[in-house]
């Protein structure tokens, strides 16, 4: 069973920054995953919101600024709004990165970035998972490139949910954790998808995930898997 650690240990340092990750690192997760957006000048950002102001103090949205503008705004005061290129730097193909996509347009710079890290990093195309809400974008990540793994992600409807990841063959699974009883994982392992479930925090839940045989749990406390 896959550890993947919510964007980055969140429960212990602030999200979606290369402090998170570093510790999820630390702790042994398999995984991590992050948020991706795009800046106005089209960088690939790790930040989960679509405004600044949850996370920074600072109003604005992301894809309005420019990445320059972005580099002066600090995670709870402290830590730098990572880039995609950067985690991946800190990463060095040591776990899987569990990519989400906030935005459509974020499709092909992410792409590109994978493709140029399998070529010129140690990377390889099983190091990284696609996932997102956003089914269309997942369709045209397949077109696109088919060996970029996708994952399917869903918070209420899993047979439709489920019906698309079938027939875009995705290789995970990723439905909202409550959602997911012994009927449901029975269906989803008969589709030779693996199981990841989100956002698996409370010791009880977590027994129960890995009572179900869950694939991978995505979690903000890796050391609790």
């Amino acid at each position: 069973m896959q550890i993947i650690a919510h964007r980055g240990a969140k429960g212990y340092v602030p999200e979606n920054t290369l402090a998170s990750f570093a510790k999820a690192l630390e702790m042994g997760s398999d995984g991590i995953e992050l948020d991706v957006r795009m800046s106005l000048d089209r960088h690939l950002l790790v930040f989960h919101d679509e405004h600044t102001d949850r996370l920074t103090g600072t109003p604005g949205a992301v894809s309005d600024m420019l990445l320059v503008d972005l580099r002066k705004l600090y995670v709870d005061f402290n830590h730098p709004i990572p880039t995609l290129e950067e985690v991946l730097d800190l990463v060095d193909a040591r776990c899987l990165v569990n990519i989400e996509l906030k935005v459509p347009n974020a499709v092909g710079p992410v792409c590109d970035l994978i493709e140029k890290s399998v070529s010129e990093r140690r990377y390889n195309y099983e190091h990284f998972l696609v996932s997102s809400f956003d089914w269309a974008a997942l369709k045209e990540i397949r077109e696109r490139n088919p060996e970029i793994p996708l994952g399917v992600l869903t918070e209420t409807d899993l047979n439709l949910a489920l019906g698309f990841a079938r027939s875009i063959k995705a290789e995970t699974f990723h439905p909202y954790f409550h959602l997911v009883d012994e009927t449901s994982v029975r269906q989803i392992k008969a589709e030779n998808m693996r199981l990841y479930v989100w956002t698996v925090n409370i010791p009880e839940d977590i027994a129960r995930m890995k009572a179900f045989d869950a694939d991978g749990i995505i979690t903000d406390f890796p050391d609790r898997i």
